[in-house]
């Protein structure tokens, strides 16, 4: 065999470079990985920016993560499930009945970042339907950054607990949203609409029946075993990856499901649910995986003509939320700091604003090649922004582990250990 056969029969073979294969996943994975490790120890900067930047070079380099292939997809879908779950698990729907103004501030937060979206995209000369889908993406919150950022840092306070009720709260109206402008779509077209009209009855009221069964399932659960236990960690996971399956067989939604499944989980009872973060290790590597796909899923030669468009509609979108948040401060019981510090906060966007317009353009693919570019490459410009605007926003707010921060450590000196 000649050297240039060699050469050929290595690159084709799982053992390459190639980041579709068996060694470049592993090295990708590790990278990210090491990269994340060291801005949390140098820094405490989140790990997630490290597995972010490998995705950045990645796409750099002309390597972009394809939610086609089943396998990218299959990764999106569960660790994003994973967390929507946790994000869901959280929101206590009695504590926005018992401060309505909470409530309200996350209603017009929810209205106005869409309304000034879709007018600022109206602006820019795009038409009727990219614009409204664009505005329903811009009212979600990334749960998958948030609740990152928060679990590392070990975040606790009234800004943590509210921008994690505010980001369940508009992730959940978001997904419905986007739903209900399919559905609309699909059944205003006389040539479409006999038909689409099971379909959207099966997939809004099949994934509200799976999510409740999939909450009740963990609840029996929890009754019986011991959450922190391994067996029960793996058992969850069973679980999880049991009801995705279900809904992506079924045409369901992959992330209302488990949003509802926690949102059920956590409202049946007083009873507050402590989960093992991401469930596990095994969750912890989907994660990762998830960033670096994210990350990765822009293109270098899209951005430079729609750089300016995505930087108008993500500024827009933040000085709505910040709005709305400091309109109803002081109702809601937030001091002015803290409210700049929360509307900081519901910066981040990231894999839910991805999957929702992949899930559009899948139902209306002309609608959705206009809008995927756009989407993406605002991903781009706040993909590594918006976790370490919240990191700070947290930091300024005095809620994060002081003990934690760099210039705590560098006051106290290191730690000693027994």
């Amino acid at each position: 065999m000649t050297p240039a056969e060699l050469w050929a029969t290595w690159v084709a073979s799982p053992w390459s470079l190639r980041p579709d294969t068996l060694l470049g996943a592993a090295l990708l994975l590790v990278l990210a990985a090491l990269l994340g490790e060291l801005l949390w120890r140098a820094l405490r900067w989140p790990r997630l920016m490290g597995y972010v930047a490998i995705g950045v070079v990645l796409a750099l380099a002309g390597v972009r993560a394809d939610p086609d292939e089943p396998a990218v997809r299959l990764v999106i879908d569960v660790a994003l499930a994973l967390l929507l779950f946790e994000t869901g698990a959280r929101l206590n729907l009695r504590w926005l009945v018992r401060n309505p103004w909470l409530l309200a501030s996350g209603l017009l937060e929810v209205v106005l970042s869409a309304v000034a979206v879709y007018l600022t995209a109206r602006a820019f000369g795009l038409g009727l339907q990219v614009s409204a889908v664009l505005a329903l993406i811009a009212m979600s919150v990334s749960p998958a950054v948030v609740q990152r950022v928060v679990g590392e840092c070990g975040a606790a306070g009234q800004v943590t607990e509210r921008l994690l009720a505010l980001t369940a709260l508009n992730t959940l109206l978001a997904v419905l949203a986007i739903k209900a402008l399919s559905a609309g779509l699909l059944l205003s077209r006389p040539d479409t609409w006999q038909t689409a009209l099971p379909a959207v009855t099966i997939s809004l009221a099949g994934s509200f029946l799976l999510g409740v069964a999939l909450g009740s399932a963990i609840a029996w659960i929890a009754r019986r075993l011991d959450l922190r236990n391994e067996n029960a960690v793996v058992l969850l996971l069973g679980f999880v990856l049991l009801a995705i399956v279900v809904a992506k067989a079924l045409h369901l939604s992959a992330l209302l499901v488990p949003l509802l499944a926690g949102l059920w989980l956590r409202n049946r009872t007083d009873r507050p649910w402590v989960w093992p973060r991401h469930f596990g290790s095994a969750g912890g590597v989907l994660v990762l995986a998830l960033f670096v796909a994210v990350g990765s899923a822009w293109s270098p030669a899209d951005a430079p003509a729609l750089v300016g468009l995505a930087a108008a509609l993500l500024a827009a979108r933040w000085v709505a939320k910040a709005a709305a948040v400091f309109v109803l401060a002081r109702p809601s019981g937030l001091a002015w700091r803290q409210a700049a510090s929360l509307s900081a906060g519901l910066l981040p966007m990231s894999a839910t604003a991805w999957v929702l317009a992949l899930d559009f353009g899948a139902a209306h693919p002309d609608t959705g090649a206009v809008v995927m570019p756009l989407l993406l490459t605002a991903l781009a410009l706040v993909e590594l922004v918006g976790p370490l605007v919240l990191w700070y926003a947290l930091r300024t707010a005095g809620e994060l582990d002081v003990a934690d921060t760099p210039d705590a450590r560098s006051v106290a000196g290191p730690r000693r250990t027994a």
